[in-house]
């Protein structure tokens, strides 16, 4: 990008709003034309100058195109983090540009609020089933703690948590991270959390829609990577496990949380398991294949079902490199 094409880019109020808007959060086109009062077709057209000049981002999420600031992310420019400092200058300075700034953030609000209905109706069409399971196993809180005391030992870095669900690992662990992308297949479930961590700043937290056996992020690009009740859902679970091997920096680690091999063959039907939990064996084996130097699993008991944290460290780690160093950014 170049300086003038920057400047061009924001050479127009609409511009400028949306700049300001995706530096809260990232929103769909929908919802941006929603917030400004204007037609997609329109929004549309001022975001393609805007990514254009490299001062915002397209994801696609099914039918649904989101954008985010480039500022404060992980290959941020440094133009682009002075531009936004400028925007909030000028919100300050400005009273005209601060209005609809204002304005804008209140519609903004409503959109939080549907966000949150949504995820509140998926929740409530499926409470029964995951209720059942829950009762099953120890308590998540219980789980929680014990996982964040076995990733206590070294500084996080980058995340990437796995199958994240309703967004709660990463919500958990996003303050001690340098950063967390959190990955689902699932369009529904990927909306739950887009609506439980809308809180978080776009800088700190990504939401991505893709498959665990086929991950779209270069090699070496992690320094923890999570997996909690994902692995069941694997037909085989290697792929998974050599997926998220590649894509974690020597050194980096992993973390599986899983139920412990079980008989409860129900769970198949019910709840689409392809396996019914994993022996320690089993677990070390797979993640000796995948590259990483397996840890002492830890069981939690307290239910009918064990839940287990594998940990592993991925082998290739230079000799004069340990986990408190931080490990530069590889691109694939």
């Amino acid at each position: 990008m170049t300086v003038d094409t920057i400047f061009k880019a924001l050479a127009d109020p609409t511009r400028l709003r949306i700049a300001r808007l995706l530096g809260t959060m990232e929103l769909a086109v929908g919802e941006l034309a929603q917030v400004l009062g204007q037609s997609q077709p329109r929004v549309s057209r001022h975001v393609g100058i805007l990514c254009d000049a490299g001062l915002a981002e397209r994801r696609r999420e099914g039918s649904w195109v989101f954008l985010r600031s480039t500022s404060g992310g992980e290959h941020s420019d440094a133009i682009v983090e002075a531009l936004d400092r400028l925007l909030a200058i000028a919100e300050a300075e400005d009273v005209g540009f601060a209005e609809w700034c204002e304005a804008d953030r209140r519609k903004l609000a409503a959109i939080r609020e549907a966000r949150e209905q949504s995820a509140e109706g998926y929740f409530a069409q499926h409470a029964a089933a995951w209720d059942d399971l829950r009762a099953m196993h120890s308590p998540d809180a219980k789980v929680e703690s014990a996982l964040a005391e076995a990733l206590s030992d070294a500084p996080l870095g980058t995340v990437l948590d796995i199958g994240t669900g309703t967004g709660r690992m990463a919500e958990i662990f996003a303050e001690d991270a340098e950063r967390v992308v959190a990955l689902d297949k699932n369009l529904e479930m990927l909306r739950v959390a887009r609506a439980k961590l809308q809180h978080l700043p776009t800088s700190q937290i990504e939401l991505v829609q893709g498959d665990f056996t086929d991950l779209p992020f270069p090699s070496a690009h992690f320094d923890t990577v999570l997996l909690h009740q994902v692995l069941h859902f694997a037909q085989d679970p290697a792929v998974p496990l050599a997926e998220a091997a590649r894509v974690t920096r020597p050194g980096g680690r992993i973390a599986i949380v899983d139920f412990a091999s079980h008989d409860r063959e129900e769970l198949r039907s019910r709840h689409q398991h392809a396996r019914l939990g994993f022996s320690d064996r089993q677990m070390q084996a797979l993640l000796r294949s995948a590259g990483f130097a397996a840890k002492e699993p830890i069981a939690l008991e307290g239910g009918e079902l064990v839940v287990k944290i594998w940990l592993g460290k991925r082998r290739g780690l230079p000799a004069n490199q340990n986990l408190s160093t931080p490990v530069k950014e590889r691109t694939a």
